[in-house]
């Protein structure tokens, strides 16, 4: 076999995307019959499983590899009909789908994703994860772009540095009162509960290294969202590692109070298939345009 057929292809990435056969078929308005066809039939001639038939439906290493075929496709055949001026119809909207950390999503992220949505006919579908994570998603073709921390380029993809988000340890002014009131010393820190993101967040346990703590047996509590993490250490929950488009807002308004110490500094990076495409790299200037506004160099 040395050609893919496009729709089975397509059909593969609409599963994974849909989560079922069933939603596949309602996607693409065919019945699941014929989805589970073109699935057998295309699994059948590469000779591998492609779709792991759970709740959700999940692809293989295999399966990922059509995916991101099938999105690649999709991606220039729109570039293809916006250049012949055959894009007016509402079937030409194409779906986007990036990653990115919950952070960036909640400070400055959207921004720019709302300005190209006005002009343009996107869907974005945004995957948030740990910075540290995100090229993951790049690399399984889940979505076509991300913002990371890592500098290094997934296989088949571009980076170039968007600018360093910086978190401050934060606490309301009552919070310090009562758990710090002889000081942020190595003793009270050990007892001061904290918040933590989940737990493959690791910015407060750094942070309480650099002061001198090992994070193990520190009481926390988990707050996985970033809105609601901010406003846990605005109420009072627990000290916590605060964005500085945040942290801002926070210490002008007296809500919260720096506990001190540096900063942690994260770099982010934009990574992005390695395809000549005139709206992915849209999608990237406006995104870096936004990032050069309000991240620090």
């Amino acid at each position: 076999m040395n050609r893919i057929p496009l729709e089975a292809a397509a059909t593969v990435a609409a599963i994974v995307d849909t989560g079922s056969l069933d939603q596949a078929a309602r996607a693409l308005s065919v019945t699941p019959s014929a989805i589970s066809q073109r699935l057998k039939s295309l699994e059948e001639q590469v000779g591998r499983v492609l779709i792991v038939r759970g709740r959700p439906a999940t692809a293989t290493a295999a399966g990922e590899a059509i995916v991101r075929l099938a999105r690649q496709v999709a991606l220039v055949e729109h570039d293809a009909l916006s250049d012949l001026g055959l894009d007016d119809a509402e079937a030409t909207r194409i779906a986007v789908p990036l990653a990115v950390n919950a952070d960036s999503m909640a400070t400055w992220f959207l921004s720019p994703l709302a300005r190209l949505a006005r002009d343009r006919r996107i869907d974005f579908d945004l995957h948030r994860d740990d910075q540290n994570f995100t090229a993951r998603l790049l690399e399984s073709g889940t979505v076509m772009a991300a913002v990371t921390s890592e500098d290094s380029p997934v296989a088949g993809c571009t980076v170039a540095p968007l600018g360093v988000l910086s978190y401050q340890a934060m606490a309301t002014p009552e919070f310090v009162s009562r758990w710090f009131a002889d000081g942020v010393t190595p003793a009270s820190l050990q007892r001061a509960p904290f918040v933590d993101f989940d737990r493959r967040d690791s910015l407060q346990h750094s942070w309480l290294a650099s002061q001198g703590v090992d994070e193990v047996g520190v009481p926390r509590h988990y707050v996985p969202a970033s809105h609601d993490y901010a406003l846990a250490v605005t109420l009072g929950l627990g000290w916590g590692m605060v964005p500085a488009l945040q942290a801002s807002e926070g210490t002008d308004s007296g809500a919260l109070r720096p506990l001190g110490g540096e900063p942690i500094r994260v770099p982010l990076y934009w990574q992005q298939w390695n395809l000549r495409s005139e709206l992915l790299d849209a999608i990237a200037a406006e995104i870096a345009a936004e990032a050069t506004r309000v991240l620090e160099r």
